[in-house]
């Protein structure tokens, strides 16, 4: 379901009582462990950390008034789902992850192309996602995207 919240603090204050710390705390990490270039904004109907305008002018190809889409965080009925898009784009971080997850969780990964799934908030493995969402630069994310873009 997607949220109308214009802002984060919004997004954040109305989820179920349950949800909301967890929330804070992944989204608070998720900024800190971004690599500088990186903004977060509500995109989609959830928090979205994407490349603004001002660094990549030419916006998101499927609608260019938006901003380049990176990661997300949203809150669904059933699961708390990260969004990353260089799980999507690039092998070795897919890999990666893989084979880190299953060192930091005894829970098995819940993982479609690019959204990665954890029921209970006590199972996401913080320091693992943390260490995602630091793995590709803005530059490195922009280039990978316009490649896709040439295929």
């Amino acid at each position: 379901m997607q949220s109308q919240a214009p802002t984060i603090e919004q997004y954040l204050s109305e989820l179920p009582p349950e949800r909301q710390a967890p929330m804070r705390e992944l989204h608070a990490l998720l900024v800190k462990k971004l690599p500088k270039g990186f903004e977060a904004c509500m995109n989609y109907g959830m928090i979205g950390y994407v490349v603004p305008h001002r660094l990549y002018p030419a916006g998101y190809h499927c609608d260019p008034k938006l901003p380049l889409p990176f990661m997300a965080l949203a809150s669904q009925k059933n699961s708390i789902n990260l969004y990353h898009m260089g799980l999507y784009a690039d092998p070795a971080i897919l890999a990666w992850f893989q084979t880190e997850h299953a060192k930091a969780s005894s829970k098995k990964l819940d993982m479609g192309k690019s959204c990665v799934r954890y029921k209970k908030p006590e199972d996401m493995p913080l320091k693992l996602l943390g260490e995602l969402a630091g793995k590709m630069s803005v530059k490195d994310w922009v280039a990978r995207y316009e490649a896709g873009l040439k295929r």
